[in-house]
């Protein structure tokens, strides 16, 4: 079996070489992998060192911060990645235009979460002022995020480098301020201070890439008629991506609410371990989506086959992630101390939540480009409706492991489950099907690829 997976990936790698077009998809990738790979080992030893130092408690309670501004992120977002990308690849000449209304209404779309964001913590906790301060310092980086706009136009260029230098440069001088705060044995509010910083970084580092290739914001166009045309398309995503984010951080303020601090602070170990890894379907995806866009102009058997391509990856992505973590998630819980030695069974379950994030992120590539963003909002309110009943009834019971098991069941009923029901879902449900069966399916794959890079891949 192990001689199968390593001629498979092998095989992957040999296509790749052949072909110009992936060529291009797999150095974008590369560029996003590697400074991802980076933030991974940086993040796990310098989030170790915050775990141990801040203790279950304090712990829990940064979390509760984070994720609580994490439930209403989507609202900044306003779902116009995929969208701004799309437009970009189609319509090239109408890039300045794109990104000038795109720019604004995220920067409308950021101030408006953040009064909402910081209007709900104080009616829901109005004698808890250190969490009402430090749900407001993490919500002041979102307005700082409306320069991801400027990432739009890199990834539509499959051009990763400068998102790279700017993301990882910022981390890892963030990373490093984080490690002189615990040897200064600094509060707990001022992680949240470093992590606005990070924000401001990072938008700096975007600009000047930006412009370092011959680009300027100056040129960008603001156009109603354009911003209109984009929220048309891109309001369901709005609201499937509010609830992705509900069901993937809503758990942690239920179990913060119903099981306490020191419980959750356990259990985002086993979170922040099991989406460690989450940065591969999102590099992956993030590149590969203009070669998507542009098969579905050929035709629809080349664009069929390049998203089977696509899910059986992002599977056997999410196998091997989740084999090597069951395999090794009781060491690996042990580095952040006994206090945390519980995380261990959550996080052998929570892995495997992975191998349908990773289809769940391959799946968003056929509904842009086929622009079915309202099966998005679907799909996503049903999940996000089960995940909260499903907590609801288990966490009381079961803690933190009722909500693993919660996110899993959910997370599985969004991206593969809810496909059977709408009929406009049932082919990419039947190519989910296939992919999560692609341990069986081996040799078959590997006969195909070996035939296909004897040719030049379109």
């Amino acid at each position: 079996m192990i001689h199968k997976w390593r001629t498979f990936t092998l095989s992957l790698v040999h296509l790749f070489s052949k072909s110009q077009d992936l060529k291009k998809i797999m150095v974008s990738t590369g560029w996003l992998a590697v400074e991802r790979v980076f933030r991974m080992v940086v993040s796990f030893f310098v989030g170790i060192a915050i775990a141990r130092y801040l203790g279950p408690e304090q712990y829990g309670q940064l979390n509760y911060a984070q994720s609580f501004v994490a439930l209403f992120s989507a609202l900044a977002a306003l779902g116009l990645d995929g969208i701004v990308v799309r437009n970009i690849v189609n319509h090239p000449s109408r890039k300045d235009e794109f990104m000038g209304s795109a720019f604004v209404l995220k920067l409308f779309g950021s101030l408006f979460t953040i009064a909402l964001t910081v209007g709900l913590i104080i009616f829901l906790r109005p004698d808890d002022p250190h969490t009402q301060w430090m749900v407001t310092l993490v919500a002041m980086g979102m307005i700082l995020q409306s320069f991801d706009t400027i990432d739009y136009w890199f990834q539509s260029q499959v051009y990763a480098k400068v998102k790279v230098y700017a993301y990882g440069i910022s981390f890892f001088l963030l990373s490093m301020v984080k490690v002189v705060m615990i040897v200064l044995h600094a509060p707990l509010i001022a992680f949240a201070y470093a992590g606005m910083a990070e924000s401001v970084i990072v938008a700096i580092g975007l600009l000047v890439g930006y412009r370092l290739h011959g680009n300027s914001m100056r040129k960008w166009r603001v156009t109603f008629a354009c911003s209109i045309e984009m929220l048309k398309d891109s309001w369901p995503l709005i609201f499937s991506s509010l609830a992705i984010m509900i069901y993937m951080r809503i758990d942690q303020i239920m179990i913060g609410e119903m099981a306490g601090d020191h419980e959750l602070g356990i259990y985002s170990v086993a979170v922040r371990l099991g989406e460690m890894w989450y940065f591969v379907p999102i590099a992956i995806v993030s590149s590969t989506f203009p070669s998507i866009v542009q098969a579905k102009q050929i035709n629809d058997e080349l664009f069929y086959e390049r998203l089977q391509h696509l899910y059986d990856v992002m599977a056997f992505i999410g196998y091997v992630a989740a084999i090597v973590t069951t395999c090794f998630a009781p060491f690996i819980v042990t580095l952040f101390g006994q206090e945390y030695s519980a995380a261990a069974s959550l996080l052998i379950c929570y892995i495997w939540i992975g191998l349908f994030v990773n289809l769940g992120v391959a799946r968003s590539s056929f509904l842009n480009t086929m622009n079915y963003t309202k099966w998005h909002f679907v799909t996503s309110f049903l999940g996000c409706v089960m995940n909260v009943l499903l907590n609801l009834l288990l966490i009381p019971r079961y803690g933190a492991m009722g909500a693993t098991i919660a996110s899993l069941f959910s997370y599985w009923f969004q991206t593969h489950g809810s496909c059977f029901f709408f009929r406009p879902l049932h082919k990419t449900g039947a190519m989910q099907t296939k992919a999560i069966l692609v341990p069986f399916r081996l040799r078959k794959i590997m006969a195909q690829l070996q035939i296909r890079s004897k040719g030049e891949y379109l």
